[in-house]
């Protein structure tokens, strides 16, 4: 174990991109919002830093160029979004920058989840292909996607879903044998059922399976298009976050060789009948010490998350293997959970953030130095405490490609904006 646990706090340069009317942000922390070059940056602009989202709230697509006029540059409008994870937004193929895909909503009945579908947009001819399904993730090959019904994740865990045209379901089945994580050809459109929730729930069953409505979340895919993560969570009580039981699961992009690498099953006293689900802070989910969140490949084989292992909570490093192996990152040195991605450049460099301490309201951000075990503080960052979990604005930070910029989404100024952070003193050294 490293001795060194204080942080050290560093300056960087930090730039607020664009300019004018209007508030911007892209998103989760799982995909890079930058392009080829480092040179566009995509993202979404919308009317208000915060209001409840309806079926017809709109957002647009677009992108700023960072070596040109520095404007947002739109290309497309969207009704199906939410504050954490946009329209899901993402290069189709981040290293030439020439497609972006997100959702958007149908008002034909057709396609796999009616209603909702995607959008492929070419930058270079200005062209749009539809496609009848949303998706949740495309593959950095670029040939599929992942999806799961948004209109179930609105119901069990409203942050990261997006409202139905008739608002919120109250008739979404249990654990169904015929939905789960779809497959989605971006060629010919086509899809098809991987796993079933009523598939999951018989994978090493637990009791407390049984009553509770089930979802899938974190859906990641590695480097290689070869292996896929996500998390399968179920709960009695939807309306307290603090009630989800969580699973790390892994398997082939077809379905096969499933392996389930942690499972946080434990028993919930807040399922008595009088508890106050309106007790529950704000972040006191993620918070939590049996809470399994924000899963990412570090390669190929390699999975890091914050999650309990061995009766203790920490950021675990996980080997997609049998049997799995499992190492602690940053013990003692980082305590708290956070959005963690790896320096596309060198594995050295992890780059994350926490939540809102509860006195100051403000969220640091972070680079961990893996080789040496030091923690630089690169910036602290003020939220609205009145924010709901829905209307939040975590900082998201994305690496720009070549590993030396960062960008964050943040509201410290007041207004919902995109950041770009100068980390290049501290990753050059």
């Amino acid at each position: 174990m490293h001795s060194l646990v204080q942080p050290i706090p560093r300056s960087c340069p930090i730039q607020r991109v664009g300019s004018g009317v209007g508030h911007h942000f892209f998103g989760y922390y799982d995909k890079t919002n930058w392009g080829a070059g480092d040179r566009l940056l995509l993202g979404q602009r919308v009317a208000a830093r915060d209001f409840e989202l309806a079926s017809d709230s709109a957002a647009e697509v677009g992108y700023f160029d960072l070596a040109g006029d520095g404007a947002f540059h739109p290309c497309g409008r969207t009704t199906a979004w939410n504050w954490q994870m946009g329209a899901q937004l993402q290069w189709l193929d981040a290293t030439r920058s020439e497609r972006l895909i997100y959702n958007v909503r149908t008002r034909e009945g057709r396609g796999l989840y009616p209603g909702f579908g995607s959008l492929i947009f070419d930058l270079a001819s200005g062209n749009a292909r539809d496609l009848d399904t949303p998706i949740y993730v495309a593959a950095p090959n670029g040939r599929y996607a992942l999806t799961v019904d948004y209109e179930r994740l609105y119901v069990t865990h409203r942050t990261i879903g997006y409202v139905g045209l008739a608002g919120r379901r109250t008739d979404m089945p249990l654990c169904p044998a015929d939905d789960g994580i779809h497959r989605l050809d971006l060629e010919t459109g086509e899809t098809r059922l991987l796993v079933s929730y009523a598939d999951l729930k018989a994978l090493d069953h637990r009791p407390s399976m049984d009553k509770a409505i089930h979802w899938v979340s974190h859906i990641e895919i590695n480097p290689s298009s070869s292996r896929v993560l996500f998390l399968h969570r179920w709960t009695e009580r939807v309306e307290d976050e603090t009630c989800f039981l969580h699973r790390l699961i892994t398997m082939d992009p077809d379905g096969g060789n499933i392996r389930l690498l942690e499972c946080s099953d434990h028993p919930l006293p807040q399922l008595r009948e009088d508890f106050d689900p309106s007790a529950v802070g704000t972040f006191d989910y993620e918070k939590s010490e049996y809470q399994i969140s924000h899963p990412l490949w570090r390669d190929d084989g390699h999975i890091i998350v914050w999650g309990p292992h061995a009766g203790s909570i920490h950021y675990h490093l996980y080997a997609d293997a049998d049997p799995v192996r499992v190492s602690v990152i940053g013990r003692g040195i980082l305590t708290e959970n956070g959005h963690m991605t790896y320096s596309p450049v060198d594995q050295r460099w992890l780059l994350t953030d926490t939540y809102p301490d509860p006195v100051s309201n403000e969220r640091i951000l972070i680079l961990y130095d893996i080789a040496k075990g030091v923690r630089h503080d690169i910036g602290s960052f003020y939220t609205d405490p009145a924010l709901t979990k829905e209307n939040r604005c975590d900082l998201h930070p994305r690496w720009s490609q070549d590993g030396r910029r960062v960008c964050i989404d943040s509201m410290h100024e007041h207004e919902r904006q995109m950041y770009v952070i100068d980390v290049s003193s501290i990753v050059g050294s």
